[in-house]
């Protein structure tokens, strides 16, 4: 569950691939502790949650976990922002090499930032390298400023959507003669849903606009798509299950991104559609790699944050304009061949290990 726990999940698989031993710990939400067997030589240890508190699992057994088994490792691999492992890996005793994943900053949680700070700086300290998923982020993240000298970046990388043909023709009829603007995510504020429905107001007709999620603003959003007429426009769709998701972005037209916060630090959402072929039309958020992730004018356009005009300005050119779409949509797809690839961050994972192992 999240992007985060996928990374990990992918990273540790395709390293069990590649013949080397590694494992992954982490806290199991509100279930007990067990030890999972994935693969030879590789599982998942899974520690009981106490509560969650701030985002955050707070899993105190992770500690003496952590203490007993981290001899047996040559590099542990912390993903960040997470404070549990950070204090794991600081009672540890650990001696060995780390490499320390930054996906983001911790953004919203003012009140954990505050309390985090301490801990956060000695594992940037003790880091040996620090990871970025974009150097864009990398770059301006406020907290690696004076250690840009050991970081670097890895890109996620994913398999290639693969949508079911027919499940996509019988979603195509469902909304015959539309142009289909799809969006998944959860339906909290950082996320901009308010602008895509904005968005919605200046397309005409010939579009509808689904997005797949839950989330606490599901009520909100109905009400605001309710009070401004946008109910043939404007679908929520609810949480979209694991099975059917390949096909709403296979029968899309073009995939929009409409976060805002820098909160959205690179957006896999982004990667899938690409993986389809999909043109995205994404926002330009300041600091974060969602921009990178969508070059501008290759994969897709980049408009500015908190605009649903300029949202449907953009997916008016992009649907309406022949050579542009397919140009995009042929540029997406090479981009995610190029960059973000499942097997291309595997192989770039290795070399960061044996670099930092060196």
């Amino acid at each position: 569950m999240g992007g985060v726990e996928k990374v990990m999940y992918d990273l540790l698989m395709g390293l069990a691939a590649e013949g080397v031993k590694c494992d992954m710990l982490c806290a199991n939400g509100d279930k007990g502790s067990n030890v999972i067997e994935v693969a030879p030589d590789c599982k998942v240890v899974c520690t009981k949650t106490m509560v969650k508190k701030y985002a955050t699992m707070i899993s105190p057994q992770m500690i003496p976990t952590l203490r007993r088994i981290a001899s047996q490792y040559d590099i542990i691999h912390v993903h960040h922002p997470d404070p549990m492992a950070a204090l794991a890996l600081w009672l540890s005793g650990y001696k060995g090499k780390v490499v320390l994943h930054w996906h983001s900053d911790i953004v919203k949680q003012k009140k954990l930032l505050s309390l985090y700070l301490p801990l956060q700086r000695w594992l940037i300290k003790r880091a040996d390298l620090i990871v970025g998923t974009t150097p864009v982020y990398i770059s301006a993240s406020p907290h690696l400023a004076g250690v840009q000298n050991k970081c670097t970046y890895l890109p996620i990388g994913i398999d290639a959507v693969e949508p079911d043909p027919q499940k996509v023709q019988e979603l195509r009829q469902r909304y015959e003669g539309k142009k289909i603007v799809f969006s998944l995510g959860r339906l909290v504020h950082y996320k901009g849903y308010r602008y895509l429905i904005d968005a919605a107001k200046y397309l005409n007709d010939d579009y509808v606009v689904l997005i797949g999620g839950a989330g606490a603003l599901y009520d909100e959003l109905q009400q605001q798509i309710d009070d401004n007429g946008l109910n043939s426009r404007v679908k929520l769709l609810g949480r979209v299950s694991d099975e059917d998701l390949p096909s709403y972005y296979g029968a899309c037209d073009v995939y929009c991104l409409s976060s805002i916060m820098k909160t959205e630090a690179f957006a896999i959402v982004q990667i899938e559609a690409m993986s389809c072929g999909k043109p995205v039309v994404s926002c330009d958020i300041d600091g974060s790699g969602v921009p990178w992730v969508n070059s501008n004018g290759e994969s897709g356009l980049v408009v500015e944050t908190e605009n649903g005009e300029a949202l449907a300005r953009a997916i008016t050119s992009v649907t309406t304009d022949e050579d542009l779409y397919r140009r995009l949509s042929d540029g997406a797809l090479l981009r995610f061949k190029q960059m973000f690839e499942r097997k291309a961050m595997i192989k770039r994972c290795l070399e960061i290990y044996r670099t930092v192992l060196a």
